[in-house]
This record gives structure tokens, C-alpha cells and sequence, in this order.
């Protein structure tokens, strides 16, 4: 009731304020902390955003594979996300590109705007009537961006981490850094709700621009941030399962196998996990631990079973009707 409340009271007053002072508000009030980065090792881009907002990942991160990322904050304004991808995407650079978009727009002083191209290039702007405290700092292939912050720590704590972790993978480097800001104060606020989009810088002959390489959103939580890293690990387990799929595609038994039990290092209690390694296992040199693992996963919901056996008749694995009958002993 209380939050239901103090969110009524601050959307009065954001409206009567915005309305006092003209401001073209065109989507949702996203006050927040967020980055934008590019890897110039993999050519990846990243926006990571965390706010006290509901659904900050439907407003503030814009991306497009081959093309560049924007992060537009604060009193939003959605042009900066679309028209600001469409310009990179015909040549522009982010300080023309943000420029073309800022000139059309009555509300400048209020909105907070990052935008990188593919190429690691970045501009960020912070506008004078952004609700304090509010900053950025955009350094070599990234830009950090606050406002309404706790404190003026913030931005700089956020700027550390990025630069002091960049042996890690992009994703998890962004993390870092919005955990970063929470640690610093974060959100006056508090939290509610984080995102995390990664997509590549270029993309190949066929290649959908649409596609995202990771997608991850927590739109209402109370801690989005340990929320959202619980879902990155996830994703990665899922990425050597989508490998080891491949590979027993393939009939690469013993590759898939490796596979599956990365994947499951990551996820230990997912059955999902060890009905797929169970079953590269029981096409292995290592037949009869596997099919113990399945009769262990076959006895807890007997839909595995049932699967299994669909399997085998699309000739997705090659099981002898003797190793399906060794599940029923």
C-alpha cells in the first residue's frame, strides 16, 4: 500500500512539474543508472540498465545488431532509441546522431542519452534539468550514465568496475558494473527492475538484425540485480546446451555429452540438463551410468520417459529396444 501510494504522489508530481515546465514527455519516467559498451575482442554490444521504475527494459535499452545501442533515460523520450538506430544505421556517427534527434526536441534539459555505434564510438549527454544526482562518463568503447541518484558516487564507482574487470565477457563485465552502482547508493529509490541486451556489432551474410544474443529482463523484483544475474548464468548454461543439441544432431555423442555436463555445472538441479547428458551418456562408453541417471530422472515424472521414447522413433538417438528395456529394471 505504501509503495502503491508514494508512486501515486511521485507521478503527481512529475506531472505537475513536467507540465510546468512544457516538457514533451513521450514514454515513462525511466530515472535510473544504466551503460552502454562494446568488446572489441568479440565486437559485441551491451546496454545493461537497473531502475525503480516497473519494466525499465521495455524504455530505456534500444539495439540492433551491426548497427549500435542507445540507452535514453530519465523524462524518456523514445526518438533517441529509434530514430537515433535508424541514423547510425545510415552512416552517422552518435554525436550527429544525437544532435539530429536533440534538435527536435523541446525537452532536451531533461532527458539523459548514451549512444554507441558499432564501432565503439559513444556520445552521452546529460541534460541540465535531469533530477539530481545526475552524471555520465563516457570513456573508450563505453559510456556510464545516472540520475536521481542516492549520491554523486555513483557514476564514478560505475566507471571503476567497467574498466577494472575487462577480463570478463561483456555481459558479465555489465553486470558488474550496474551491481557496482547499486553498492555505491544506486537509485534513491531503491530497486524494481533491471535489463540486459547484448548483440553483436556485425553480422553475417544472412544474418537477422533483429537477433539478440542475450535478452534478459526482471521487470518487478525485489532485488533485479541478483534476479538478473541468476538469469545470465542461466543463459550461458542454455548456450552449451543449444551447442550439445547441435552435436547430437550430429551424432557427436561424446561432444555432447561434454556439452550437457558444462551446462550442468552451471544449472546442477535442472532435469532438463540431466535428461539431455543422461541420454549422451547412454550412447557413450559409459552406457550404464547413463541409463542410471535416466531411471533416477525417469522416476520422478514419467513424461521423460514418454520423450525418450519419442526420440528414438524420429531417430534422434540410437537406443536398442535392450537399453530401453534396462530402464524398466
Amino acid at each position: 500500500m505504501k509503495k502503491i501510494l508514494y508512486t501515486l504522489i511521485f507521478s503527481a508530481f512529475v506531472c505537475q512539474f513536467t507540465k510546468a515546465q512544457k516538457v514533451p514527455i513521450q514514454d515513462d519516467f525511466a530515472h535510473t543508472y544504466s551503460i552502454v559498451a562494446f568488446d572489441e575482442k568479440t565486437g559485441e554490444m551491451a546496454v545493461g540498465v537497473q531502475s525503480h521504475w516497473f519494466a525499465v527494459g521495455k524504455v530505456v535499452p534500444w539495439v540492433k545488431a551491426g548497427v549500435g545501442v542507445v540507452a535514453t533515460q530519465s523524462f524518456v523520450n523514445i526518438d533517441y532509441g529509434v530514430k537515433g538506430l535508424e541514423l547510425l544505421e545510415k552512416g552517422a556517427r552518435p554525436i550527429t546522431a544525437f544532435e539530429e534527434v536533440r534538435n527536435k526536441d523541446e525537452g532536451e534539459a531533461f532527458r539523459q542519452v548514451a549512444i554507441m555505434n558499432n564501432l565503439g564510438e559513444v556520445f552521452a549527454f546529460t541534460g541540465q534539468q535531469c533530477i539530481a544526482e545526475a552524471s555520465h562518463f563516457a570513456g573508450k568503447h563505453f559510456s556510464v550514465q545516472a540520475n536521481m541518484m542516492a549520491n554523486d558516487k555513483v557514476v564514478p564507482a560505475m566507471a571503476k568496475a567497467y574498466q577494472t574487470n575487462m577480463d570478463l565477457p561483456l555481459a558479465e563485465r555489465v553486470l558488474v558494473t550496474l551491481k557496482a552502482a547499486q553498492d555505491a547508493g544506486g537509485d534513491i529509490r531503491g530497486m524494481q527492475s533491471a535489463a540486459l541486451v547484448v548483440v553483436d556489432g556485425k553480422i553475417e551474410k544472412g544474418q537477422h538484425q533483429a537477433v539478440k544474443k542475450i535478452d534478459l529482463r526482471v521487470d518487478d523484483a525485489a532485488y533485479p540485480l541478483a534476479e538478473l544475474e541468476r538469469l545470465l548464468q542461466v543463459h550461458r548454461a542454455y548456450e552449451f546446451m543449444n551447442e550439445a543439441d547441435v552435436a547430437l544432431e550430429k551424432k557427436n555423442f561424446t561432444k555432447a555429452l561434454g556439452l550437457y555436463q558444462k551446462a550442468e555445472k552451471l544449472q546442477p538441479n535442472n532435469i532438463e540438463i540431466q535428461f539431455w547428458k543422461a541420454l549422451a551418456m547412454m550412447q557413450s562408453s559409459d552406457k550404464e551410468k547413463g541409463i542410471r541417471g535416466m531411471k533416477k530422472i525417469i522416476s520422478q515424472h514419467s513424461n521423460w520417459q514418454h520423450l525418450l521414447y519419442r526420440l528414438v522413433q524420429v531417430d534422434v538417438v540410437n537406443l536398442s529396444q535392450e537399453d530401453l528395456d534396462a530402464l524398466e529394471r
